[in-house]
């Protein structure tokens, strides 16, 4: 691969990752979700706003965590992955929680943009794992469960 070809497939993973060419970004997602509605769950529904953005936060830093730490230490599924309460403890939490994510999320984009790094090169601490297969791990669950969030919120809303 040249390197101009590993630079565009670089950015279109990171252009990926932020799923600002889908149907809707995390920031867009997270945007004025009414606080009171952060641990609902309307009937039939598997979990709450809150807790799929904790499952989200939670999983992409499990993801980075796993790309750049060759000591990485694997969680358990899917106690680890999943908060056990419905509502943020606070607003403070929630707020914390988007901020964590969006920090996790530059932290990938420069692991990605990074020219040292090989897209292809399985991690020796892995079982054939790459960054490129990382990055479209991260793209693909978040894109799945800001889908659920963003379906959470209108239903929600709508019966208010």
């Amino acid at each position: 691969m040249s390197p101009d070809e590993s630079s565009a497939l670089r950015r279109q993973l990171i252009t990926t990752m932020t799923g600002r060419e889908s149907q809707i970004d995390f920031d867009s997602a997270v945007k004025d979700f009414p606080p009171a509605l952060r641990g609902a769950k309307p009937t039939g529904a598997p979990h709450s706003a809150w807790q799929l953005l904790e499952h989200m936060r939670i999983a992409q830093h499990d993801i980075l965590d796993f790309s750049r730490n060759p000591n990485y230490q694997p969680m358990k599924w899917p106690d680890d992955y999943w908060p056990k309460a419905d509502a943020p403890p606070n607003a403070a939490a929630w707020d914390a929680a988007i901020q964590a994510f969006q920090h996790d999320a530059r932290e990938l984009d420069q692991l990605i943009e990074d020219t040292h790094q090989d897209l292809f090169q399985p991690f020796p601490h892995g079982d054939g794992q790459t960054l490129l297969r990382q990055a479209l791990l991260v793209a693909t669950h978040n894109s799945y469960h800001l889908g659920q969030l963003v379906f959470l919120k209108k239903m929600l809303t709508a019966q208010t």
